[in-house]
C-alpha cells in the first residue's frame, strides 16, 4: 500500500473572509513554496469600507486567489460580496448552519476565517442562493411596500382598538352604521385627535405604496411573462407574483429542482433522524419573504374549488391549519418552478376532485387485484408510461 502525503483539494487558492460590523478577517490558503504537499495560511485585518475592502482584493491579486467564501451573517456580508464580486473576483455565500462553531475549536474571528478557508478548499461549503444585481434593486422595493404594508395593518389595528375604548364597535357592525355609533357619547374630542393622526398615516402609507408599485412594475416589465404565469396558479395576484419574482428572479436554473426551491423557502420538513427515532416534525427555516408570500396565497388556494384548494382543506381538518400552510406552499414552490422553468407554460388545474379520483381508482385496482388472487393468480401492476396519479409533473402542464 502506497502511503499519500497530499491531500486531494477541491479549490488550490482560496481566501476565507470573517465580516465584522467595523472589520473583517480574511485568510488565504495557497500551495507552499517549499514542500507541495504542504499548504501556506496568512491572515490579515481589514476595514469594511470601500478603501479596505479593495486593500483585500489587491492581496488577493498578488497571491492569485480567485475565490472568496465567507459566512452568511446578518447584513454585513452584502458590502464586502458585492464589492469584490465587481472586482472580478468568485464570491460564495455560505449558511451559518453549514460552517458552525464546532465543540472544542476556538471561537475567535481570526480562526473562524481559517476554518472558513479550509472549508471551502475542501468542497464542503455549498453556495448560497444570491440574487443578480438587477434583482437585489427590484428586492429592495418589494420588501420595503411589505414592510409599509405591514405597519399600515398595525396602524389600523390601532384605530380600531382606538375606537373600541370609545365603546365604537365598528368592525363587527360595519353594515348597521347606526348600531356601530350608539357608543358615541364616548368619544371625546382627544379621541377625534388622535384617530385623526392615526388615519393620516394611514392614508401616507397608502400613498407610498402605491409610488413603490408603480417602480416595481416599471422594474419588472421585462419579466411580464414569468408574472402571468405565476399569477395563473390558484390563489396568486399580481403583488404576490411580484414578490416571489423578485425573490427567486426569473432563472429557475439556480434552483436544480423544485424542492431545492422549496427547501430555500423553508417549507420543507427539517430531517432530525437517529436510528429509529425522528426528531420533532418542524419545517425549516428559509427565505422569510418567500415564506411569508406562500403563507398567503396557500390560505387564499385554500378558499377556491382547484386540487390545491382540496389539499389544504382536507389537511387542514387532519392536521392543523398550519401545516397545510407549509404543506400547500411546498406545493406551490413546486409548480412555481416548474411554470417558470418551461416559458409559456400556465398553471392547468387537476380539478378539485382529484383526490377523490385518485382513490377511486386505488380502491379498484385493490378490487380486482384480491379477486384475481382469489382465483389462484398472481398479479404484477405495471404502468406503460409516466405515471398519472403523480401531480407534481403534470399539474402545470
Amino acid at each position: 500500500m502506497e502511503e499519500v502525503t497530499d491531500e486531494p483539494l477541491y479549490r488550490d487558492r482560496v481566501c476565507g473572509i470573517d465580516i465584522g460590523k467595523a472589520e473583517l478577517y480574511a485568510t488565504i490558503r495557497v500551495p507552499s513554496d517549499k514542500d507541495p504537499a504542504r499548504r501556506a495560511s496568512e491572515t490579515r485585518r481589514f476595514a469594511t469600507t470601500r478603501r479596505g475592502v479593495l486593500a483585500l482584493a489587491d492581496w488577493l491579486r498578488c497571491w492569485q486567489v480567485p475565490a472568496a467564501v465567507m459566512e452568511a451573517t446578518g447584513d454585513y456580508w452584502k458590502g464586502p460580496f458585492y464589492r469584490l464580486e465587481a472586482e472580478g473576483f468568485e464570491c460564495v455565500l455560505a449558511d451559518a448552519r453549514q460552517v458552525k462553531n464546532l465543540p472544542g475549536r476556538p471561537k475567535r474571528d481570526r480562526s473562524d476565517s481559517s476554518w472558513l478557508a479550509q472549508c471551502f478548499e475542501r468542497g464542503a461549503i455549498r453556495p448560497c442562493f444570491v440574487p443578480d444585481p438587477e434583482f437585489r434593486v427590484i428586492r429592495l422595493h418589494t420588501r420595503y411596500r411589505r414592510d409599509l404594508t405591514e405597519e399600515r395593518t398595525r396602524e389600523k389595528n390601532r384605530a380600531e382598538k382606538l375606537l373600541e375604548s370609545a365603546a365604537i364597535k365598528l368592525s363587527s357592525v360595519v353594515t348597521e352604521l347606526e348600531h356601530a355609533l350608539e357608543g358615541a357619547e364616548f368619544f371625546t374630542p382627544e379621541h377625534a385627535a388622535l384617530l385623526k393622526a392615526m388615519l393620516e398615516r394611514i392614508d401616507g402609507l397608502t400613498a407610498e405604496i402605491g409610488k413603490l408599485s408603480e417602480v416595481i412594475e416599471r422594474l419588472l416589465a421585462p419579466y411580464e411573462e414569468q408574472l402571468q404565469q405565476a399569477e395563473s396558479m390558484p390563489g396568486w395576484g399580481r403583488r404576490s407574483a411580484e414578490d416571489a419574482v423578485a425573490e427567486t428572479g426569473a432563472d429557475m436554473s439556480k434552483f436544480p429542482t423544485g424542492g431545492h426551491l422549496s427547501s430555500w423557502g423553508g417549507r420543507t420538513p427539517l430531517d432530525h433522524q437517529s436510528g429509529k427515532r425522528n426528531g420533532r416534525a418542524r419545517h425549516k427555516k428559509g427565505n422569510k419573504y418567500l415564506g411569508a408570500i406562500t403563507g398567503e396565497t396557500a390560505v387564499a388556494a385554500g378558499k377556491t374549488q382547484t386540487r390545491e384548494g382540496a389539499r389544504y382543506r382536507k389537511l387542514a381538518r387532519s392536521r392543523g391549519k398550519n401545516k397545510a400552510c407549509v404543506a400547500v406552499g411546498n406545493t406551490q414552490l413546486k409548480v412555481y418552478h416548474k411554470l417558470l422553468s418551461n416559458p409559456g407554460m400556465r398553471y392547468q388545474d387537476l380539478g378539485p376532485d382529484y383526490y377523490e379520483r385518485r382513490a377511486q381508482t386505488r380502491r379498484k385496482i385493490a378490487y380486482h387485484v384480491r379477486e384475481l388472487e382469489e382465483l389462484g393468480l398472481e398479479v404484477t401492476l405495471c404502468r406503460p408510461g409516466p405515471a398519472q396519479d403523480d401531480p407534481e409533473p403534470t399539474q402545470a402542464a
